[in-house]
């Protein structure tokens, strides 16, 4: 094993507070490993002195490697371009505010050592985190659990380690949206789990995953990965069919008994706000599908690097 490579990506934006945090206790880490290992940071421009430490960081250890992009591509396409731009055997994804303590690498590391190809760090607590994130990623996780065409597992973000087949295939992969938990769940291979405690950052705020950020992920495993939304349209469509077919029937029958019909302008007003609603949100799901196919048929790169350090 001592002949192998070792590859750990980190995605930064404006995260001058955790640079040198983050490398110090990744390097102690590593070099208790047994294997030769690069740590890539992949960088969207950043406005604090980010790119600056890291570096500064180069300087005094040639391990330590930057990418950074010609304008914001956002965490999924950082994190795919750092694996695009990694060289080791096996490739580790952890976030730069170290709320994925890097002392369990060495277990991933333990469990790829016994065959495995992903191994995926599942949270089983969540510190530090607003009761709205909580709410949202709870929700989030079980619909996409529930819907996808591939089996995505549950609290697990993108701190995981991949073998080099693993992020071979992620990278051959040509879809745009970089959701990293559905294509590793995409690719295949053999896949396990490890529960972890996940902390509070440790210093600054998040600039990557807020409401939105997290929303738009979301929205990316449920559409990128399934088509039940457009049968749930399709279901809907028959059974509203079905009722005004009932009520059409049922208005003939008593019309020829003689009765008049019981339903009046306020029913049929709000039947008509209610249908109105389904049929633009029937819009949007569909412009979702949509708009993703027009990105793909572009085919425009998913990220631009503006320059590399460290790199051959």
């Amino acid at each position: 094993m001592s002949d192998l490579s070792f590859s750990v990506v980190v995605p930064a934006y404006n995260e001058e507070a955790n640079i040198e945090r983050v490398y110090t206790r990744l390097r102690n880490v590593l070099d208790g490993l047994g294997l030769r290992w690069e740590l890539i940071f992949s960088v969207d421009p950043s406005t604090d002195r980010t790119e600056e430490l890291i570096r500064a960081l180069h300087e005094t250890d040639p391990r330590v490697k930057l990418l950074r992009f010609s304008r914001r591509f956002g965490q999924p396409m950082a994190t795919l371009a750092g694996l695009e731009a990694s060289s080791g055997d096996a490739v580790v994804v952890i976030d730069c505010d170290l709320q994925d303590p890097p002392e369990l690498i060495a277990e991933l590391v333990a469990r790829w050592r016994e065959g495995y190809d992903v191994v995926y760090a599942q949270r089983r607590s969540r510190e530090g985190e607003t009761l709205v994130k909580r709410i949202v990623s709870y929700v989030g996780y079980r619909v996409i659990a529930r819907v996808a065409d591939v089996d995505i597992p549950e609290n697990a973000g993108d701190f995981r380690l991949m073998s080099r087949r693993v992020v071979d295939n992620v990278v051959a992969l040509k879809e745009s949206h970089g959701f990293l938990r559905g294509l590793v769940a995409l690719v295949g291979f053999r896949q396990t789990s490890m529960l972890y405690d996940r902390e509070p950052r440790a210093g600054g705020s998040g600039k990557y995953n807020r409401f939105l950020g997290s929303l738009v992920i979301g929205l990316n495993g449920v559409f990128g990965f399934s088509v039940y939304p457009l049968r749930l349209i399709s279901a809907g469509g028959i059974i509203f069919s079905v009722f005004a077919f009932l009520l059409a029937i049922a208005d003939f029958i008593l019309k020829l008994a003689g009765f008049p019909f019981p339903v009046g302008n306020p029913t049929i007003v709000i039947l008509v706000t209610f249908l109105g609603g389904i049929q633009l949100l029937s819009l949007g799901v569909m412009g979702e599908y949509i708009g993703r196919i027009y990105d793909e048929t572009r085919e425009r790169p998913k990220y631009i690097i503006e320059s590399r350090h460290g790199f051959d």
